[in-house]
């Protein structure tokens, strides 16, 4: 396939999202595994407010996206720009249920991505109960 400058610059840049993508995939997954991985180690960052707020905001949105049948604006990004960069669609469904599907050789339904992430963000509030946040107000000497 010869490419000219100006498609690897769309294909460069749709890597970027992949990357950018996969990286708020992990920090989902892997945020709530070191949630308690750190309050069982009683480890401060386990209590960090801003953290679990964007960590419970990041789960609510993916369920969100879900539940409306939405399309991840991130992957939709990534897509327009892999067909300017002439290579067409990559992913026919979401985003995570292609990486799934290429990892474990099964093929879900949207419903039961759904369910599956209506429970994770179940736990996410569970553990927002169990562990919940340090909330600190700062104190200005006056």
């Amino acid at each position: 396939m010869n490419m000219s400058p100006g498609y690897s610059k769309y294909l460069l840049a749709a890597d970027a999202i992949l990357l950018m993508h996969f990286a708020f995939v992990l920090f989902v997954v892997l945020g709530f595994i070191f949630i308690w991985i750190g309050h069982f180690a009683k480890q401060k960052f386990a209590r960090n407010a801003k953290f679990r707020i964007c960590h419970i905001l990041a789960m609510g949105i993916v369920l969100c996206e879900s539940l409306f049948g939405t399309i991840c604006p991130l992957t939709k990004w990534e897509n327009d720009l892999r067909v300017r960069g002439g290579e067409g669609h990559v992913y026919e469904t979401s985003f995570t249920q292609e990486w799934v599907h290429r990892i474990m050789f099964f093929d879900f339904s949207e419903q039961t991505f759904i369910v599956i992430y209506a429970l994770f963000f179940a736990l996410i509030v569970l553990t927002f109960w169990v562990i919940p946040p340090q909330l600190t107000l700062n104190k200005t000497n006056v």
